[in-house]
């Protein structure tokens, strides 16, 4: 890495800088999990002050590339995901071993899975929930449950799962613990059996409510699942947005060509 001077009307010493750390983290020159000179000594490399050297450090967590340890300093961040497979996640095949398909998906992958059931409410849905489930979006006609996931005691993703409320009252899907094969085996003796699903994938930036929970490195942006059951009577009969880590998640569907 070198020196890095200052010119009037040239690209601020402090980008210039993240650039130079960016190469090195892409080229392999810093590794995943290496710890990045101190800001003191990227000052004295670059010919810069050290509030330079903290700014380019900081534009760097913005894009993901790094991150700060509390007392041990600033690593490069280590490229881990956590596979959704979308085509084989709602396999009837899988339902031999009546884990939920996170904890597979997640045990499959050698981590160890947890969900925690922060809330279930009888509510009013979002206008694009009411839509796709075919219910009232002014009166409280759904059930959310809120999940949050791990893997490894690290958060995730964040599941908002919707079904209709004159179907889910007074049964398993009100309870933390729903049973084997979780909503689904409950859904199925209600009679719907997911035969077809639709999945409507967005990336964004998230919210306070989600960067909190999924506790997100400033700059980090989440993947959004808008998933719909449907069932062999092509009904929809449940709707979860998904919300992943996009640092830590990756989508992967195998699907015939029709």
């Amino acid at each position: 890495m070198t020196p890095i001077e200052s010119a009037s009307g040239a690209q601020p010493a402090s980008r210039r800088i993240a650039d130079t750390l960016r190469a090195a983290i892409e080229s392999g020159e810093l590794s995943a999990g290496d710890k990045l000179p101190s800001e003191r000594v990227l000052a004295e490399q670059h010919g810069a002050a050290r509030n330079t050297a903290r700014e380019a450090v900081r534009l760097l967590a913005e894009q993901g590339l790094v991150i700060a340890k509390h007392g041990r300093g600033v690593f490069v961040r280590e490229p881990r995901r956590l596979f959704r497979f979308g085509s084989d996640r709602y396999s009837l095949k899988n339902r031999e071993t009546g884990l939920t398909p996170f904890r597979l998906e997640a045990q499959r992958q050698g981590k160890v899975p947890r969900i925690d059931v922060p809330s279930i409410a009888n509510e009013v849905p979002p206008v694009d929930i009411a839509e796709r489930l075919g219910v009232s979006s002014v009166e409280r006609s759904v059930v959310h449950r809120e999940n949050h996931y791990f893997a490894d005691d690290e958060p995730v993703q964040i599941v908002s799962t919707y079904l209709r409320w004159g179907e889910a009252k007074g049964t398993r899907l009100m309870e933390v613990k729903s049973g084997p094969n979780g909503i689904y085996g409950r859904l199925e003796e209600l009679g719907h059996v997911m035969t077809s699903i639709c999945d409507e994938i967005t990336a964004r930036m998230p919210t306070p409510h989600e960067a909190s929970v999924l506790r997100l490195p400033s700059g980090v942006p989440v993947l959004e699942v808008l998933h719909t059951s449907i069932d062999q009577n092509g009904e929809p009969f449940e709707v979860s947005r998904y919300v992943h880590r996009a640092d830590l998640t990756g989508l992967k569907y195998e699907l015939p060509v029709q």
